[in-house]
């Protein structure tokens, strides 16, 4: 709990630090995830994800994430998986531009429990293919993910149902092209609070504020978002 503790606080002094020359936005996520379990040992992981751009202008990101999954136990699992993410920028004078990203990742799940909050720890490595304008680029990067849930009331060794609330966060490493994509090892980080409600073992809704800092190549970008996610197991 104290090394969980201590990643909250580094990333929230990473935030302080890019406050400086920073370009501030406002957007919408929505969010759709879902794991299926084909056995004991297999099953299927997909989400997709409709994020707006700048003050809720248009869709700017769409993005579909199919992954396959091997469980060694319920609280280990691995997955190989594909991602394709479309970019779409509105300009007044050039018109619209799709631009495309397609990605291969692999994934590393603990799931534990501390007291009464449960948790989750996903490290993924992600082989990028990145369409721009004038080159395509290729790059790599590390991501370390937590999530800690807390049901808002006493449950047994499981979480059935009922409110909760959720934290979580995000760090994003470039070790592949760093030159290619903002000349920098950190690229970006997600601190996500949220509140919601698991209607069964199957079904969760939430909906929560995300702040998403940002390395560019010559700032900053910090972005203030409102996701409402839904969450499946079947």
């Amino acid at each position: 709990m104290r090394k969980i503790l201590l990643l909250a606080v580094i990333s929230i002094a990473v935030f302080g630090k890019l406050s400086a020359q920073t370009t501030y936005q406002n957007s919408g996520w929505f969010m759709f995830v879902n794991n299926t379990k084909l056995n004991e040992k297999w099953g299927l992981q997909f989400d997709a994800q409709v994020r707006s751009s700048d003050n809720w202008g248009y869709v700017r990101n769409t993005l579909v994430r199919p992954a396959l999954q091997y469980f060694f136990n319920k609280s280990h699992n691995v997955a190989l998986g594909y991602l394709w993410n479309t970019t779409q920028n509105q300009f007044v004078v050039s018109g619209n531009s799709f631009l495309h990203e397609h990605r291969i990742f692999e994934q590393y799940i603990f799931n534990h429990k501390l007291s009464s909050v449960f948790a989750s720890h996903r490290v993924r490595v992600e082989q990028r293919f990145i369409e721009r304008g004038n080159e395509d680029v290729f790059s790599q990067r590390f991501r370390y993910f937590f999530r800690l849930i807390q049901p808002l009331q006493k449950t047994a060794a499981s979480f059935d149902k009922g409110a909760f609330v959720a934290l979580q966060n995000e760090v994003f490493l470039n070790f592949q092209n760093n030159e290619k994509i903002n000349n920098s090892v950190f690229d970006q980080n997600r601190l996500y609070l949220a509140g919601g409600y698991r209607f069964s073992k199957k079904v969760d809704l939430e909906i929560g504020y995300m702040n998403q800092a940002i390395k560019n190549t010559s700032n900053h970008t910090n972005n203030s978002i409102v996701q409402l996610a839904v969450y499946t197991r079947f």
